[in-house]
């Protein structure tokens, strides 16, 4: 969940801060609405999580994905459709999931089937692999701005840090091994 929810950010817009383009955090996107400190609320939300029994799936998506080459964005508003089927399959453990250094992703086959169940939709694997290749460079820049940010709370929990750091290092192995960028099919 920290990989995810306390990283989440936006890109501001000139309507909102007068300064377009910039990232900005904003945890579980809930920080204007928290009535104690951020790094408080991290380790409540730590807290309850080592008391569940069963501990949900956490998923994270990103709409608003672009292509690297043309800047166009790779979903279309109706793919959410066949994100959600395959979340709900995975929470009834009906697909598996390819272990990446960011987490865990789809396998292509599993996407392909929903595509075209859900959406009556060819999907290839072209597709696949632009909306799931590891963005290395860019996963490790936001782990450097999320740090940055929450370095600068006094109360932040360390297991933020840990966690981060984790991922980094994953990343940074990959790097080493592929380059910027890890293509899901290196992933089987």
């Amino acid at each position: 969940i920290i990989a995810y929810g306390a990283a989440l950010e936006t890109l501001t817009t000139f309507a909102v801060v007068e300064e377009e383009g910039k990232y900005e955090i904003n945890a579980m996107s809930i920080q204007d609405f928290l009535s104690i400190s951020l790094g408080e609320y991290l380790r409540n939300y730590l807290e309850f999580g080592k008391k569940l029994r069963e501990v949900p799936l956490v998923f994270g998506v990103n709409y608003f994905l672009r292509d690297l080459e043309t800047g166009e964005f790779l979903n279309d508003r109706r793919d959410k459709h066949v994100w959600v089927k395959w979340m709900e399959e995975r929470v009834h453990n009906d697909v598996n999931a390819i272990e990446a250094p960011t987490g865990l992703i789809p396998e292509y086959e599993d996407v392909k089937r929903l595509f075209k169940t859900v959406l009556n939709k060819d999907y290839s694997k072209e597709d696949y692999e632009k909306q799931f290749t590891v963005r290395v460079e860019e996963n490790l820049k936001k782990i450097r701005r999320v740090k940055e940010f929450y370095e600068k709370l006094t109360d932040t929990p360390e297991q933020l840090f840990k966690v981060l750091d984790d991922q980094k290092q994953r990343l940074l192995d990959v790097k080493e091994k592929y380059g910027n960028y890890l293509s899901p099919f290196e992933l089987y």
